[in-house]
């Protein structure tokens, strides 16, 4: 649709031989007063002015937008594209499928179900690490991924050719926000003969990683994206924007990885939630494109809605390395200057709150053990992992250790303290000496008969993986530099460390082959698994037996170290349970020391070849010789190579069969891909909504209950819920797989809803996992068996949470599974801003308690019977403040009604997004 364009701000853009129609931002009073971020959804709202959804008060708002006042106006953001990985767009592409069939049940035509925007899947999150440290780890993982992942496949591939502006990056390709970055971002769109800022939502809440490259975008729940695949625009209210100054240079000896987790420690703490932050000043000019991608990679660790960069040199040089065209680039700049979307370092925007950060101040860091914004000064780790280990090992109090070392300066690489300690195989016993811990050394017999012993903070999983740092050419010619220098002196890896090397696309094995890297990294067992997600999203695959049998045996507290942006409990395996984020060298350097409880900034790494110790601080590659081999190996044309037939896939890719039809042939023997319930006796006109009566508790949850503690992930258990349904249907329990690959269908993911095994639901103390108490019958059991229970006796459900309800990732399961386990309401103190957007999506109500109380201090026990009253006022085209919450044992309190927008009150009364946007294709 055309543009009302009443402030007349169609214009013309002309670059070398082309000509663009452009929406001028300057055309409206404020604008040149507004962060960048706020100018690009300026020019969306000009673009989109249809004087219904979008109108001349709403653009009027954002030019004159109050940097201090809350959120309070909603504006319709719609974004130029969206992207998905293959975990959250295969339910994506089996609702839009359902949708068709919907469609045609209710007399419409069902190819008018075709994303009107372009949308690209890029399947990355279903390589699983089998097989490492050898020579066919690769092509072994990829041919086991097919075998798993057949069905699923086959019905991407069938939803490339049936639906219109779709597109699939086929496996063995590379990591979705990587792929987007050095491929599928425009930075500045070009589309029937307009020139526009490209903005993306994306079913993956690490989308921000484009916001490195300007792009404003940032990860939604699917449903939310279908919705934006068929034309609806984003509801959302004009956020607050936080400047983030900064300046100075950053040292030598440290990487992105340090200054991306001080800047996640430092946004955690200030408070970003549901906030946009903003990056400005002298120094981001010295910021490289590749750690500005890696600082909005990891926007969902400190909770904003995106942290973006402007568009300035540094950009463009990026889009040249990378294999843009002449004319994309050129246009980039000149629409980038033409909009006032260039980066002016002098510049000083209205900003809602400021910070600032002197780089030179940025030191080695690590976090975790178990939250991404809990950063760990390396020289400080040893004592710090000892300082934890008491939450995980009964009888350990983690007191000081005399013997920590002192800080090293910040401008120096990682320095030795001079001892010469020979390395052994690193045990920790009582010998260690009046260090409090109590030790555990297990002995372990490997396959190849070498043996050792295992102890608390044994670094079990080495990994360099994830978009957050394979990215980044700085940081993985540096892993790569370090694996050289270790090899040359004689260095291996410690026998236990699995160790796994999954880069986010094929341009980085392009440039470790050139630079002569490879065979180093090979040597230490850092072969290529796979061109995936992998161990950041908990596809580590198993220990090798001994060692998960050692590991479990003596309840040893094992760790991983990974180059990853999530070190959730129980994310990354099933047999670690401290898990620490760390930059791809320092991931070497630890499969090197094979333990958390050595400080690797003064004690040896290992022994040299020629029978001395080995210190980081010697292997430690200089910027000189990270920079020399970057200009050696990485260019435009390693980009354009990996990337010159993107679509096509691999032989195995295009020898699939793939399916036909307008509407898709559903097997009832398939236990990947089923249809939906969503539309199952839908009527074209909305039922009104109701109050909630005679609800009971089905969790009572704490404080940060993340969507890793909702959302199925991981492997299925044969004796869960889940398992047990697979093995009903004829699954073997090899065949299991994990709960990213079998997301398409909607049993097997009800059944892992509120299942990960270190969720504590109040309602069973003492005890972790997906269970509850059935207070039908007051037995305990699986949440999932006690929602069936409850389905059956026509029962409602409601959840209690504490602070942060939902934080964390943007999967759309969380509100999906919640849903269809039969939650009607949740009652928390605070949501995260994605979470509580997909419960109204999926036609749970978000309620919050009233300021200041908690569950606690109404004396909420979780075994009352609820009755919400006053949601029926939605009915009347309004959204009520409050509703009245009442229980069985008198106690009553009036809870905030989180439905923030009119937008998402229409989802509501509809049921849901999904059915509001279907009756709204009938009725045109």
């Amino acid at each position: 649709m055309a543009s009302l364009d009443t402030f007349g701000a169609k214009s013309e853009l002309r670059v070398g031989d082309a000509s663009y129609e452009i929406f001028k931002i300057n055309k409206v009073e404020g604008h040149d007063r507004l962060p960048y971020s706020l100018k690009i959804l300026l020019e969306n709202l000009l673009r989109t002015e249809d004087g219904a959804n979008i109108t001349a008060d709403h653009i009027r708002a954002l030019g004159g937008w109050d940097q201090n006042a809350d959120p309070s106006v909603e504006i319709q953001f719609t974004p130029a594209r969206v992207l998905m990985q293959d975990f959250t767009g295969v339910p994506c592409v089996v609702d839009l499928a359902t949708m068709r069939e919907a469609v045609k049940d209710l007399g419409g035509d069902p190819t008018k179900v075709n994303p009107l925007a372009p949308a690209e899947l890029v399947i990355d999150h279903s390589v699983i690490a089998d097989l490492f440290g050898r020579a066919d780890a690769f092509q072994r993982n990829v041919e086991l991924e097919y075998q798993r992942n057949r069905e699923r496949y086959q019905f991407l591939r069938w939803g490339q050719t049936a639906f219109n502006e779709f597109k699939v990056v086929p496996p063995g390709t590379g990591i979705v926000h990587q792929v987007n970055i050095e491929y599928l971002a425009r930075t500045i769109m070009e589309r029937n003969g307009q020139a526009y800022p490209d903005t993306v939502v994306g079913t993956d809440s690490h989308t921000t990683m484009v916001n490195g490259l300007g792009v404003l975008g940032w990860g939604v729940g699917g449903i939310e994206a279908e919705a934006a695949m068929l034309g609806q625009p984003v509801s959302m209210l004009i956020p607050r924007v936080v400047g983030f100054k900064l300046f100075g240079e950053a040292p030598a000896g440290t990487t992105a990885t340090d200054l991306v987790l001080t800047i996640t420690e430092m946004l955690r703490k200030h408070g970003v939630v549901s906030k946009f932050v903003e990056f400005y000043g002298p120094g981001v000019s010295a910021v490289p494109l590749a750690n500005r991608a890696t600082i909005g990679n990891m926007s969902p660790e400190y909770g904003s809605t995106v942290a973006i960069f402007p568009i300035d040199e540094q950009t463009i040089d990026y889009l040249k390395m990378t294999g843009r065209t002449e004319a994309q680039v050129a246009l980039v700049e000149a629409y980038a200057k033409e909009q006032g979307l260039w980066l002016d370092p002098a510049a000083e925007p209205d900003y809602s709150e400021k910070l600032e950060l002197d780089l030179s101040t940025i030191v080695p860091s690590l976090a975790g053990p178990k939250r991404p914004q809990d950063r760990v000064p390396l020289n400080a780790a040893k004592q710090m992992f000892r300082d934890a280990l008491g939450n995980y090992v009964q009888g350990i109090d983690g007191p000081a250790d005399e013997a920590s070392a002192e800080s090293f300066p910040a401008s120096d690489p990682p320095a030795n303290t001079g001892d010469a300690e020979a390395d052994k195989p690193h045990v920790f016993s009582a010998a260690d000496g009046a260090t409090g811990r109590v030790s555990k050394p297990t002995r372990v017999v490997g396959e190849d008969g070498v043996e050792y012993e295992l102890d608390h903070g044994a670094v079990v999983i080495a990994a360099i993986t994830s978009c957050t740092n394979t990215s980044n050419p700085q940081v993985m010619i540096g892993a790569a530099l370090l694996a050289k220098k270790a090899v040359e002196r004689g260095l291996t890896r410690k026998p236990w460390v699995k160790t796994t090397l999954a880069p986010g696309s094929k341009v980085v094995s392009d440039y470790y082959d050139r630079s002569g890297l490879t065979p180093y990294l090979d040597k230490l067992g850092f072969n290529l698994v796979g061109y995936g997600c992998t161990t950041c999203i908990g596809n580590s695959g198993p220990l090798p037996e001994e060692i998960s049998a050692a590991v479990n045996e003596a309840d040893l507290t094992a760790v991983s170290v990974l180059s990853g942006n999530r070190n959730f409990e129980g994310r990354i395996n099933p047999d670690v349970k401290m898990n620490y984020l760390a930059s791809p060298p320092l991931v070497v350097a630890y499969a090197l020391a094979g333990s958390m409880d050595i400080d690797i900034t003064t004690e040896p790494l290992g022994t040299g070849s020629d029978g001395k110790p080995v210190y980081l601080n010697d292997i430690w590659p200089s910027a000189q010789e990270i920079d020399e081999t970057i200009a050696q190996a990485i260019g435009a044309e390693g980009f354009s190579a990996a990337y010159s037939d993107v679509f096509a896939g691999d032989e195995q890719w295009q020898s699939l069969p793939t399916p036909t039809g307008k509407t898709f042939e559903w097997s009832d023997d398939s236990t990947y891909v089923r249809k939906p319930p969503y539309f199952e006796g839908m009527r074209a006109e909305p039922s009104p909504v109701n109050d909630i009566s005679g609800a009971r508790v089905l969790a009572k949850l704490g404080d940060s209950v993340t969507t890793d503690h909702i959302s199925p992930a991981s492997s299925i258990k044969p004796d869960s819920p889940a398992g047990k349904y697979l093995a009903e249907h004829g699954v073997a329990r090899h065949e299991f797989n994990s709960y990213g690959s079998r997301r398409g269908n909607h049993e097997v993911m009800i059944r892992g809803t509120f299942a990960n095994i270190r969720l504590r639901n109040q309602l069973v103390p003492g005890v972790e996992g997906g269970f509850t108490l059935n207070h039908l019958t007051g037995e305990q059991t699986t949440i999932y068996d006690a929602s069936v229970a409850y389905a059956a006796e026509n029962v409602p459900l409601v959840i209690l949470a504490g602070k942060e309800y939902g934080s964390g990732s943007s999967r759309d399961w969380a509100a999906k599974g919640t849903m269809l386990l039969g939650v009607r309401a949740v009652i928390a103190e605070s949501y995260e801003r994605i979470h509580r957007s997909n419960l109204i999506g999926m036609g749970v109500l978000p309620l919050q308690f009233p300021q200041g109380e908690t569950a606690e201090s109404l004396e909420l026990t979780g075994s009352e019977t609820f009755t919400v009253t006053g949601v029926t006022a939605l009915n009347d085209g309004s959204t009520p403040r409050t509703v009245k919450v009442t229980t069985d044992t008198g106690i009553e309190f009036d809870a905030v009604v989180r439905i923030d927008t009119p937008g998402e009150a229409d989802y509501y009364r509809h049921g849901g997004i999904l059915q509001y946007v279907l009756r709204k294709m009938i009725a045109s």
